[in-house]
Order: structure tokens, then sequence, then C-alpha cells
């Protein structure tokens, strides 16, 4: 059987830069792979199945794990099975990119085990036409990321910075807060990627704190005002920089030492305690 760890993801900073007229928005993002994972494992089977927390999905054609399956397959020719038992650690609707890490994952253990070799690049296109940010969890590591998710520039030589993330309020709709940007009204934000990747690399969570705009912050405070409180409840408590996540709804709250971090998440229940992660790793076999 082999496994594989489905990292999620955190923007540090989501700005919006047009739209497409196919209706797809056009993003310039600054994005890293966390520790919090969802877990995967995969045997070889006679046709495709999955198991999501021990139960089949209501939808299973739906799952992005077996539409990455069902992806491969297509681009390969060929008609391989396997059993697929998909453990969920990651929120959903959190703007944390689960069901994207949990595709990429899918496309880069099956294109292993099943043996076709098809190379990054291929896997990459794949993935881009079953999410935007399903390129980025296959490179994982450190990014900017722009147009519609498929344009991925790895940030070398990032460090691991200790994380909280709250999730107040439950999950939110991303459809909803990018329809809610789409009516207007919201100001724009300035974003500078390149000067931001360079303070997450020096650490400096001052500077951090200043760059990480996000446009879609704005729209999903009006729709849930508990991230705001979230926020401001990291940084009394010792957070560097606070920001959401995506189109969230969780909050990041990045801390310069481990212990100030664990202080933090066990004063606000229901956090996660996490880390920032530099690369992925290939599927493991047990």
């Amino acid at each position: 059987m082999r496994t594989v760890h489905a990292r999620a993801k955190i923007n540090w900073a989501l700005n919006i830069t047009g739209r497409r007229a196919d209706g797809y928005h056009l993003l310039d993002m600054l994005m890293q792979s966390i520790d919090l994972c969802d877990e995967i494992a995969f045997e070889p089977a006679g046709a495709l199945s999955l198991s999501v927390d021990g139960m089949a999905p209501a939808e299973p054609e739906q799952n992005l794990v077996i539409r990455a399956a069902n992806a491969l397959n297509a681009c390969a020719g060929t008609n391989f099975g396997a059993h697929i038992e998909l453990t969920k650690r990651v929120p959903e609707g959190g703007g944390l990119g689960g069901g994207s890490a949990d595709c990429a994952a899918a496309l880069r253990a099956l294109n292993r085990m099943w043996q076709l070799d098809l190379p990054d690049e291929k896997l990459m296109a794949i993935g881009a036409r079953l999410g935007a940010d399903v390129p980025f969890c296959l490179a994982g590591g450190l990014a900017r990321v722009r147009g519609i998710g498929e344009a991925v520039d790895p940030v070398p030589g990032a460090p691991e910075i200790p994380l909280v993330l709250v999730r107040p309020g439950g999950g939110l709709s991303t459809a909803a807060v990018f329809r809610l940007w789409d009516e207007g009204g919201y100001p724009a934000v300035r974003l500078d990627v390149p000067a931001l990747a360079d303070a997450v690399l020096r650490r400096d969570l001052a500077a951090v704190d200043e760059l990480c705009a996000n446009a879609l912050t704005a729209p999903a405070v009006s729709l849930m005002p508990e991230i705001g409180a979230a926020m401001d409840a990291l940084r009394r408590l010792g957070a560097g920089a606070a920001f959401m996540t995506g189109s969230g709804s969780t909050v990041v709250g990045a801390f310069g030492d481990e212990a100030k971090a664990r202080a933090a998440a066990d004063s606000l229940p229901g956090s996660i305690l996490s880390r920032t992660r530099t690369t992925i790793e290939e599927p493991s076999e047990e």
C-alpha cells in the first residue's frame, strides 16, 4: 500500500488582477505548503473505489481524488483501478486547499503506482483543469502563483515558521466571497509579492504583516465579522503577522517561535498548531 500526506496551503497574500471572458478570476498570490494534511492510502484494484473517513462518499465521481484518477487514465489511455482511503484532517471551506491537496497527492501517487511516468509538466496541465490550487499543491513549498493558478514560480530557501490556524464561524463559500467582491465597493489592495516573499524568507514577520494583503478579506469579513476578531486575537497573543488565507474563513497567525505559537493555540479553542513547509514528499510504501 502506498500512502501520501496531502499538505494544506496558506496564502500569504492574494490579489485579483482581472477577469477572463469565461468568468475565471486572474490572481496574483504568494502561497506555501503547511504541515496540516490529509492522509491518503492507495492500493491496486480492479476498479476505482474511494472511502472518506471510512465511508463511501455520496457522490464519488465528484470527489477530486476520483476525478484525478479518471483524468490520469484518460491522459494515458489506460483503465487502471485502485482502492483509495482518504482520511480528512484539513477543514473544508476554510481556504486551506484541502480538496486541491488531495487531488495533487492522488495525481502523484497514482502516476507512480500505475507506472505511467507522466512528467511533472503533464501532471501540472492535468491539475490545472481540475482546480485552481492543484498546480501549486503539486509543486509545494513557497511559490508565487498567477493567472488562474497555472503559473507557479517557486521561491527557494523558504524557512519553517510556526503557525496557528483559527477557523471562526465555520466555513465560507468561495463562490459567495468572489461574487461579493465582483459586486464592487471594496478597496483595491496594493500587493508587492517580491517584497513579501523576501520578508517571508527573512522571517521578518512585522514586514510580512504590512505586506500580506488579501483582496478577499474585506468581503469575507462582511459575511463573517468573526474573521476580523480572530486576527485581532492572534495579534494580542503574540502573532507577528495575522491574515486570512484564500477566500476564508481560516485566519493564520505567524509566530516568531514555537513556544508563543503553542501558548496562543492553547488559548484559542478549536485552533490548530502547524508550521510552514519547505517541500513536499513523494508517496511512501507501507
